[in-house]
């Protein structure tokens, strides 16, 4: 039986950091600078709210909604100034007799003066200016030119009220600056250029002397809204002249510069929400994160465990599951360290005896006169060569195991199939591979017997890799024909069960002891039967099975077969692996 032996810690830990993957200095600046996570989220949350605000602040529908409400109202306006002047700058003239003895046509004329004056205290209650021509299409009077220069002052709006705070002025700027750049989905036609004082020259002059009252919505030269409307004066069908109001825009861009202020100033205050509450969710993303990487950075540079994976399962969430997964493969890797610093002592151990063995075999054949003394002595330094060459095989073949074993493909596998074949392989033992010098002594009438039994239906499918499971039943059953008894019967039983297959390998050997149960699939364990050499095992062979069904997501364990309770009949091994 081999006994561990300790060993320091250092030269292992140090070989494991000897050739540390590397990481390039960039990598180490995005662990402690987070800024893309944090611009990238609110990089992600911003695109909504700007893209709201583009849409909302091209507002051309709404546009269109105030030019023709404000188009209707200069329309209306006309008419009004228009039947003002009907009733009260007129006068009748006689047009003769329509034949001899009829009586005077009298139609009604506009008086220029009347005309004037009136067109001149019209002008003075709007902000349109106002032009009349008469029936004939010349200009009779222009509200620019009869008002004085201060009145035409007094007519000019206020505009909007100056903004109380820096910021308003700011942000109505920023709604202006916006109003002009955003694209324009303006189908207004240029305001036509006037070339003379005469009716034709003016939009909507011409349809109202026709009758018909007319308005259009332009854009002038300097990118502003033009409204005009023109309305006949007339009286009983009669039209005697025009009145044409045009009118700048001002209120249409004073309420979309308003819509525009106040979307803006909305849009400021979710802005700011956004941004806020983007740096509180990278924040809690970012720094836990932040901290995992640091703790994984130090455990990675550090030479002890003090250093653990914070735990942030508190959160319940992702990075609560990532902090778990973290930390159970931080443990994994601490185990598997002490695995290989366990494994290089048994290791060191094991290879020392034999050493010293040789050592002191050849030390001694030095000395030795006696030619059978140095027969004995050549035997026993080869038992030891074969017994180091055995050794070293199988270290070899348990060290390259865990690498194999994620390598290899998961297939299904007939297991009953699969212990059918190595029964029969063992059925004349001097036909078993590998086992010929475990039953030196024996004949073949004497060796043990081998029974297999199921209580399922062959196919029985397990889910595996059929070499690394051949080589664990073939260890099992080499193993109790190993310890059975001349004569002796090894029982082999397959249970299937709902979603697992039990496999069972019983003796009728000597048993275990009860305090080894756990310990024969610790490497390096051995306790041999004693007609059996010494020497002969590494002490591996249930160690590798052990691994290879725990691979599979299986179980295996030892126990004894006792009657009554009370006398040990024998040992049973069972092995669970997943159905397929």
């Amino acid at each position: 039986m081999a006994v561990s032996a300790g060993a320091p810690q250092s030269p292992v830990r140090s070989i494991l950091h000897k050739n540390p993957p590397k990481i390039k200095s960039g990598q180490n600046r995005a662990i402690r600078r987070s800024s893309r996570l944090t611009l990238r989220i609110l990089a992600v949350n911003l695109v909504a709210p700007f893209v709201l605000l583009l849409g909302i602040l091209y507002m051309g529908q709404y546009q269109d909604n105030l030019v023709r409400a404000e188009l209707e109202t200069v329309k209306a306006e006309a008419q009004v100034f228009a039947g003002a002047i009907a009733e009260g700058a007129v006068k009748p003239v006689e047009q003769g007799r329509p034949f001899l003895f009829a009586k005077p046509v009298e139609i009604e004329t506009l008086v220029p003066e009347l005309a004037r004056r009136m067109v001149r205290r019209l002008g003075e209650t709007t902000d349109s200016r106002t032009l009349l021509f008469n029936v004939e299409g010349k200009m009779i009077g222009d509200s620019e030119q009869l008002l004085s220069r201060s009145a035409l002052r007094n007519r000019e709006p206020m505009g909007p009220p100056a903004p109380t705070r820096r910021m308003q002025a700011v942000l109505l700027e920023t709604a202006k600056f916006l109003s002009v750049i955003l694209p324009h989905n303006d189908d207004l036609e240029p305001y036509p250029k006037i070339e003379s004082k005469q009716a034709v020259d003016y939009p909507d002059a011409p349809y109202a002397l026709e009758g018909h009252v007319s308005g259009s919505a332009f854009r002038g030269t300097n990118g502003k809204i033009i409204l005009s409307a023109a309305a006949p004066v007339q009286k009983i069908r009669q039209v005697m002249g025009v009145v044409v109001l045009t009118r700048e825009g001002k209120a249409i861009e004073q309420a979309m510069n308003q819509v525009r202020f106040e979307i803006l100033t909305i849009f400021m205050g979710s802005l700011s929400v956004t941004i806020f509450l983007s740096l509180y969710l990278a924040g809690i993303i970012g720094r836990p994160l932040k901290k995992l990487a640091r703790a994984a950075e130090q455990i990675r540079h550090g030479q002890n465990r003090q250093v653990e994976i914070p735990d942030l399962s508190h959160r319940r969430d992702e990075i609560g599951e990532l902090s778990l997964a973290l930390r159970a493969m931080t443990h994994a890797l601490w185990d598997r360290m002490d695995t290989i610093e366990r494994f290089a002592a048994d290791v060191s151990h094991e290879i020392k005896n034999p050493l010293t063995s040789l050592r002191s075999a050849v030390e001694t054949a030095a000395i030795v006169k006696s030619q059978k003394d140095k027969d004995k002595l050549m035997e026993i330094i080869q038992h030891d060569v074969q017994r180091l060459d055995r050794l070293i095989t199988d270290i070899s073949n348990a060290s390259r195991l865990d690498a194999e074993l994620s390598r290899d493909e998961m297939l299904d596998v007939d297991i009953y199939l699969l212990l059918h074949k190595l029964a029969d392989a063992h059925k004349n033992p001097m036909e078993r591979s590998g086992l010929r010098d475990n039953f030196a002594g024996r004949s073949a009438d004497d060796s043990p017997q081998i029974r297999l039994m199921t209580n399922g239906t062959p196919p029985i499918l397990v889910r595996g890799n059929e070499t690394r499971l051949a080589q664990v039943f073939e260890n099992l059953i080499s193993n109790a024909l190993s310890f059975s008894p001349e004569k002796g019967l090894v029982t082999i039983t397959i249970s299937v069960e709902k979603t697992t297959v039990r496999i069972t390998v019983d003796d009728q050997g000597p048993g275990i002891p009860e305090n080894k149960l756990g310990a024969i699939f610790e490497r390096f364990y051995s306790e041999r039967p004693k007609h059996e050499a010494y020497g002969r095992h590494s002490g591996l062979g249930l160690s590798i099975a052990h691994q290879i069904v725990t691979a599979h997501g299986g179980k295996i364990w030892a126990e004894n077969i006792q009657n009554n309770g009370e006398t040990v009949t024998g040992a049973r091994f069972t092995v669970i692996l997943n159905r397929a």
